[in-house]
């Protein structure tokens, strides 16, 4: 299947669940009563990276995913921060933001971009490391916070690992 065939799917399923979200919530008012109180203003943020890649999507231009990964998966953490009041996060939850650039890359590539899932995939680690060591720094993970160090190690090894067993 083509690029151009993929995307236009891709945007096509996009459009029409969030199409059938808001027409479900005009419709049947009671079954969804509190909508647009649960729906707050982060989801807007969330829904622009929506858009993004369903713009994308349908202008058959995949890398458009990576900025709307980014902009959607902040809007994420700032739904979650909202929901629970847990501002401070930010402190640790900015690690994310390099995985959602991997999101990106991956689905840049699943839509037929330039682009290579295994960078995708590093970015990712990456980011899911630095979570682990910012998070158990600042008490995100109470007793495994004791052993951030190790993460540190672990980080090394692999580093280490790659260089010598690389072959490129």
């Amino acid at each position: 299947m083509d690029k151009r065939k993929r995307t236009s799917i891709f945007g096509g399923v996009i459009l029409i669940l969030i199409g059938a979200l808001l027409f479900v919530a005009q419709i049947m008012p009671d079954l969804i009563p509190d909508f647009w109180r649960v729906f707050s203003w982060p989801w807007i943020i969330v829904g622009v990276g929506l858009f993004l890649l369903a713009l994308g999507a349908a202008l058959g231009e995949p890398g458009l995913a990576v900025p709307a990964t980014i902009v959607g998966g902040i809007g994420g953490i700032l739904a979650y921060q909202f929901y629970s009041n847990d501002w401070t996060s930010w402190s640790y939850i900015w690690t994310m933001i390099p995985g959602f650039v991997g999101l990106g890359i991956i689905l840049m590539s699943l839509l037929g971009g330039d682009a290579s899932i295994k960078d995708g995939a590093n970015l990712l680690l990456i980011s899911f490391i630095l979570l682990a060591v910012f998070g158990s720094f600042f008490g995100a993970l109470g007793m495994a916070g004791q052993y951030w160090p190790v993460l540190l190690i672990l980080l090394g090894v692999i580093l280490l690992g790659r260089s010598f067993f690389d072959k490129n």
